[in-house]
């Protein structure tokens, strides 16, 4: 299997308030969205899929653990200014917001939550940032 990442879906409660919160507050540009799925281009060959709860389980077959993901979603930011601005827009749309701090590991981050709760790191990273070529 070739490493890679095509997709990172997550199922949401309401695609409408989705739609809201990443398209209309973030300013996200969706490449396909209908009442069931938002899908939002995230990088080069990589799609946030927004799927409603209801067509997710549909298609897996079982319904998702309800709770706080055990998981975060990161945006690499060039500085510690960016990083502060994108929290406050996620603070301007209702996001629950982490202020940033400078980490033990030499960066800067702090964190929001979307409307479901997923948790997004939003930092300056002082190690790779998605320009690592596979071997």
């Amino acid at each position: 299997m070739e490493q890679r990442i095509s997709f990172i879906t997550l199922a949401v409660e309401d695609v409408a308030r989705s739609r809201k919160f990443y398209v209309d507050g973030l300013g996200w540009k969706p490449m396909f969205e209908n009442d069931e799925v938002i899908m939002l281009p995230a990088g080069e060959h990589l799609m946030l899929s927004l799927w409603s709860i209801e067509s997710f389980t549909a298609e897996i077959g079982t319904a998702p653990a309800r709770g706080v993901a055990p998981i975060t979603l990161a945006h690499n930011c060039a500085t510690e200014k960016e990083v502060d601005n994108v929290l406050a827009l996620a603070t301007s749309i209702g996001a629950d917001v982490s202020p940033a701090i400078r980490r033990e590991w030499g960066g800067y981050s702090g964190y929001f939550s979307d409307p479901d709760g997923f948790r997004w790191e939003i930092a300056v990273n002082p190690g790779p940032t998605g320009d690592y070529v596979l071997p």
